[in-house]
């Protein structure tokens, strides 16, 4: 047996708290440092969850060669993604990050950049492909031959505080990427264009945009559908969503949680293969682990993932003119933001040597 990967976790907050009991759980792993520029949260996380022996400090920098570490584990707040991923590839560490990526197209084309300069993995934990019942899903929407459309619906009452509540497209922006993200995934896919509607219920608590309905059009021609809220109290939906698809052989449905339902037009059940793989995060870095040994490309590699990104941002866009966002439009836009702001001499190379945007993140041949 393999050693195992020896993690730098950086943020110590709620969702670190998280990926520590994670990491404490998987044996192919160790925590060998953690980083927070509040060192003194840093110190309690880590004594709380049994690590009182680990170090803690400020940067990266200031434990990476002393700890031996051989990847980054990037719990930050997403403002911060891109100067500590980039940080972390540029000293030869491979990282998992957070979602999402970044909060813009722009800065994203830029970590796919420091990726390439490195020649490091960087890979995106998107929790909502690792859902075992999620799984068993797409395996009956594969037995179902192609779907012509797939919906998505979404309805929560949380009470946030701070920064979600105060948001302009809370909805769209902080929690729309797992399902535009999973559609990807389910589809088999990549999203062409977008039509959206978002607005704020009369009765909401937030000060932006809580609900929204999106319309993507996909390149294979299938139609999904996201209509949700975030101001909907009452017969609350999964937070993964509840799922429908349907093709010219039948339909499958999945309520989020539970094993999901298929059957062919004629009736006959499609069986649900619900796996003991893991889930949620727990999924996202037992891939990210082998990714790392095997030099393997993970489903939610950064290349790939920067088209989920830009599923938010074209929705975004598109609520605010009122018109469908082509998916190209935005990624073309962010890259020419990238060219005209990155003042790193080999990122702004690495930019200039693509010979499309499209084809380097997988939109387009």
């Amino acid at each position: 047996m393999p050693e195992p990967l020896r993690l730098l976790q950086v943020g110590a907050g709620g969702m670190g708290r998280a990926w520590l009991r994670t990491i404490s759980a998987n044996p192919d792993v160790v925590l060998a440092g953690l980083v927070d520029l509040d060192v003194d949260l840093a110190r309690a996380a880590a004594d709380e969850h049994g690590y009182a022996d680990v170090p803690v400090a400020k940067s990266i920098g200031d434990l990476v060669g002393a700890t031996g570490a051989e990847a980054v584990i990037d719990v930050t707040v997403p403002v911060a993604h891109p100067k500590v991923s980039i940080d972390a590839l540029r000293r030869g560490l491979p990282v998992l990050c957070e979602k999402p990526l970044a909060e813009t197209v722009r800065e994203c084309l830029t970590m796919v950049a420091a990726a390439e300069v490195s020649g490091q993995l960087l890979m995106v934990s998107q929790s909502r492909r690792y859902f075992r019942t999620g799984n068993a899903f797409g395996k009956q929407l594969a037995g179902l031959g192609p779907i012509g459309s797939l919906s998505c619906e979404f309805f929560k009452a949380p009470r946030f505080t701070g920064f979600r509540a105060q948001m302009a497209e809370p909805l769209l922006v902080d929690m729309a990427i797992h399902q535009f993200d999973l559609s990807r995934k389910l589809i088999g896919s990549e999203p062409v264009s977008v039509y959206c509607d978002s607005f704020n219920p009369g009765w909401s608590w937030f000060d932006g945009n809580a609900s929204a309905t999106a319309i993507f059009t996909f390149a294979d021609g299938t139609r999904f559908t996201f209509t949700g809220s975030w101001c909907a109290p009452g017969l609350e939906t999964s937070w993964n969503g509840k799922w429908r698809a349907s093709s010219a052989q039948g339909t499958a449905t999945w309520d989020g949680d539970n094993a999901p339902v298929a059957a062919l037009g004629d009736g006959t059940a499609i069986p649900a293969e619900v796996g003991d793989e893991p889930e949620q995060i727990d999924g996202s870095l037992a891939e990210f682990v082998q990714a790392v040994r095997e030099s393997a490309v993970p489903q939610a590699e950064v290349h790939t993932n920067v088209i989920s990104i830009a599923m938010v941002e074209a929705a975004v866009r598109s609520a605010t003119l009122g018109t469908p966002v082509r998916i190209a439009d935005v990624l073309e836009d962010a890259y020419a933001e990238a060219l005209a702001t990155v003042q790193d001499d080999a990122l702004l190379t690495t930019l200039k040597s693509w010979p499309s945007v499209q084809q380097v993140v997988g939109l387009a041949d």
